[in-house]
């Protein structure tokens, strides 16, 4: 008498669709995660040519000055007289560093206005953004 299997052996098969679904997924991922670690506290303006090496500061307050001499403290409006009194409340318990983000065609006598109202107010040290070469 000849015994017959109940099933049959099947032999697996690898799926490559839902691969690919988890490739997909784990692309947008580490996409929006590097999207999330960059800082955009300022106005985009042109910055000038320079060599300088990267910042390594948590989060600084950026005082922007555009070419129109108009001037922003991470991406608000303020003016030269009121700056110092939003600067120091916006200093309390960080870095005194304030990063200079001042676009190339900005009056310089604007921009020298701006850091002296800023030390002031109370700023240690000024770091100034350069696009790179």
């Amino acid at each position: 008498m000849k015994l017959r299997r109940t099933r049959e052996y099947r032999r697996g098969r690898i799926e490559i669709i839902p691969m690919i679904d988890v490739m997909f997924f784990l692309l947008v991922t580490f996409m929006l995660a590097s999207l999330s670690m960059q800082s955009l506290n300022s106005i985009t303006v042109n910055l000038p040519q320079g060599d300088a090496p990267n910042l390594h500061h948590a989060e600084p307050v950026t005082l922007t000055i555009t070419k129109d001499s108009q001037i922003f403290l991470d991406k608000t409006p303020t003016t030269l007289a009121t700056m110092a009194f939003a600067l120091k409340a916006m200093l309390k318990g960080r870095d005194r560093g304030v990063v200079v983000n001042a676009d190339s065609a900005a009056p310089e006598g604007t921009v020298v206005r701006a850091m002296l109202e800023a030390r002031r107010a109370g700023v240690g040290h000024f770091l100034i953004a350069v696009k790179r070469q």
